[in-house]
């Protein structure tokens, strides 16, 4: 039986809790008690979250198998403690994981020098700024490098421990959890943060509904004409309310939902580039590329390559 231990400190968010709710299931699919699952901080007793709910907790001890740090709503730094059980850990543990911005607690204790590490974009840089011997990366779900484990923000606990399970136990017992828990299985790490669509933020229903119909219909055209038919405007009027309310033209929305769906392909390498290509609306794979080099900086086959070793090695 592995041991799970997750410190809380006081304002911790509860969507932190997810992390152990996927073990809890795994524990239910296995037919017996694969994880022993504590809940702890330093000194044990009631801790509150964000939304002042209350926490009963273990103290600190026996390290876990496993330590995960949950985060909270601002990074804060942890005591002295803390930070020393958590240092003590990275060579101790089998594992530690920072869930969002419990990277900085890792961070602080020293686990970070020198590793790739992740956190919810928003405090990514100050993650940066504070720890520059780390190398953060703030457009990943989840990282791992070595024995460490980092995640973006606190929906990423789940994809987290979709990917702990599958490290103990495969992809079939991950696959299964994340069937239980209604998600889709784990997102990869080298998945974005980022989304398109609230990259774009449109004020209006009509922006939006034109915005939902180019995604669900990439391999059309998707002229300007066609958008605002969806929108039930003008072309005219259509591109100056579309500029106003995004700050980009309908073209160049268009290509950033066509890459936005052509790298969640690549992330599948059954994938060939010229499926991705005609299924995501860009014609060719020279079009495909040349978006791609203006966007990443890089070619989609390479990318592919990247996402592949990342996933390979969990998400690093």
């Amino acid at each position: 039986m592995r041991q799970v231990g997750l410190i809380l400190e006081d304002g911790f968010q509860l969507m932190g809790l997810a992390a152990l709710a996927a073990f809890e299931l795994a524990n239910a699919e296995l037919g017996t008690e694969g994880y022993q699952l504590t809940v702890l901080s330093e000194r044990g007793g009631t801790v509150r979250s964000s939304m002042n709910a209350g926490i009963e907790t273990q103290p600190m001890g026996v390290l876990p198998d496993t330590l995960m740090v949950a985060g909270e709503l601002l990074p804060q730094d942890v005591s002295p403690g803390v930070r020393d059980y958590i240092a003590r850990a990275g060579s101790e543990a089998r594992r530690v994981a920072g869930v969002c911005t419990g990277a900085f607690a890792l961070a602080q204790a020293g686990l970070l020098d020198g590793r790739a590490a992740t956190t919810h974009w928003a405090h990514a840089r100050t993650l940066q700024a504070r720890f520059p011997k780390v190398r953060v990366d703030e457009d990943r779900i989840f990282i791992r490098d070595g024995n460490i484990w980092t995640s973006a923000g606190m929906s990423s606990a789940i994809d987290l421990t979709l990917a702990l399970l599958e490290d103990d136990h495969g992809p079939a017992l991950s696959r299964a959890i994340a069937r239980k828990l209604v998600v889709y299985h784990r997102r990869p790490g080298g998945q974005s943060q980022f989304s398109t669509m609230l990259e774009l933020e449109p004020r209006s229903d009509r922006v939006r509904r034109a915005l939902a119909y180019a995604r669900e219909n990439l391999r059309n055209p998707l002229s300007v004409e066609e958008l605002a038919e969806a929108s039930s405007l003008s072309p005219r009027q259509f591109s100056r309310v579309f500029r106003e309310e995004t700050g980009r033209s309908p073209a160049k929305a268009v290509e950033m939902l066509r890459l936005e769906a052509a790298r969640i392909m690549l992330e599948d390498s059954r994938h060939p580039l010229d499926i991705i290509a005609r299924d995501t609306g860009f014609a060719d794979r020279d079009r495909m590329r040349r978006a791609f080099l203006r966007s990443y900086g890089q070619p989609p086959a390479t990318l592919k390559r990247q996402l592949k070793l990342m996933e390979d090695n969990g998400g690093q």
